[in-house]
Parts: structure tokens; sequence; C-alpha cells
């Protein structure tokens, strides 16, 4: 039984999302903000509909208080690390290519496949580099998430301090690197170990957030967001 929970996390945390790119719904004529989210599983919102990714929900909370959002470009896949991450804006992203919402959400992968915290550090600062650099106002258009602790999901349960210890860690070292940047960075950290006592806040796979705990993201952070978008 020990062995076959390991691969199902396994599959769950590395295998490849079949999409990586959310495609623009909105009527080109009609939008006038745009909003590039960069991350992994939780980014892209493994386990849930499409139109439930917070990305997607922050996009349409944004839109209900008249800012014409279009679509969210989605550069995300489950598993990836930072390296991964890297690579996938080198593939995605055109040099010029600029955004009036940049978000970073990234980091489980690189603590779950026992990389180095060094390593990561450097990755990210490389990431808010080039968010920034694609940010119609640089650092004031980008915004970090932190990373939830998958520590209080039925799956991560067993090994609960390990992982919290570590995450926490991989966060200190996110907000660092944040503040360098000058970039917000919204703790949600706390709404992801509420999943203990709550378990409508974990997705089917026992292991993802559920579409109500990416509500309750967005919830957190809309009113600071919406202040980035000028009127």
């Amino acid at each position: 039984m020990k062995k076959a929970c390991l691969l199902l996390l396994v599959i769950l945390l590395v295998s490849c999302s079949s999409t990586q790119d959310v495609t623009n719904n909105e009527e080109p004529g009609n939008a006038k903000y745009t909003f590039l989210a960069l991350g992994d599983s939780y980014t892209i919102g493994e386990s849930v509909v499409e139109t439930k990714r917070w990305p997607v929900q922050l996009a349409e909370q944004l839109r209900v208080r008249g800012y014409k959002m279009a679509a969210p470009r989605i550069i995300a896949k489950t598993g990836w690390t930072t390296e991964d991450l890297l690579q996938g804006m080198d593939r995605n992203l055109d040099a010029q290519q600029d955004f009036d919402l940049v978000s970073i959400l990234i980091g489980v992968n690189n603590q779950y496949q026992g990389k180095s915290i060094n390593e990561y550090e450097a990755e990210l600062r490389t990431i808010f580099r080039r968010a920034v650099n694609h940010s119609r106002t640089l650092e004031k258009g980008v915004f970090a998430v932190s990373i939830p602790d998958y520590g209080y999901t039925p799956f991560g349960a067993s090994n609960q301090e390990k992982i919290s210890a570590e995450i926490d860690e991989f966060n200190a070292v996110f907000r660092k690197v944040a503040n360098e940047f000058n970039v917000p960075f919204y703790n949600i950290t706390p709404i992801s170990r509420e999943a203990k006592n709550n378990p409508e806040l974990i997705a089917s796979d026992n292991l993802h957030p559920s579409a109500l705990m990416y509500e309750k993201w967005v919830d957190m952070i809309i009113n600071q967001v919406a202040e980035k978008l000028p009127q």
C-alpha cells in the first residue's frame, strides 16, 4: 500500500497536464487588460475544471469589478520545478510580450524532488527578473502567491511535519526574493492548512486544492491585485 501511495503521488506531482496555455476567450476588441500566470499544478489547476483555476477565477472577479480582462495566459504544468518553468517561458513567451498582471507561484516540486534550496533561490530570481520584464508596469504589475502546504492534505498527512517544515523553508526564500524585487507576496499557505479540518478544500485526488480553496485564495488577494490595474 505504501508503494502504491508513493507511485500515485509521483503521478500527481510529476505528470504533465494536458493543457499548458489557456486560450484567450475574450474578444480582442473587448479585452483591455492581460494576465500572465506562471507556475505548476497549482496554477494550471490540477483536478479542477478550467473555469475554476485560481487565475481564471481571479480574472472573472476582476471583470465583475468592471475591469475588461482577457482570459489569463497560463504557463504551467503539473510537476514543474523552477527550472521547468524557465524552460516553459522560453518556449511560450516572446521577449517583447508584456502583460498588465504577472503572477508567480512555484516551488512545491523543488521541495518534493529534494532539490537544493540554493538552486531554487537562484532560479527563482531569474523567474522574477523575467516576470518584471514581461510586466507593462514592471514590478508594480507582478505578484507572488505562496506555496500551499500539501502536508495538510489526506495524501500528505502521514508525513505532515516534515513536509510543512520544508514548505516553510521554501516559502521563506520565496518571500525574500519577492521582497528583493519589491513584489508583494500573498501568503495563502494558512488557507491550505485549513484543509485538515475541511475536506471540501481538497480536490478529488486528495492532494490538490479544490475549486473552493482557489476561491478562498482569490477572495484574499482580489483587493490588492485590483489596485495594480489602472482604471
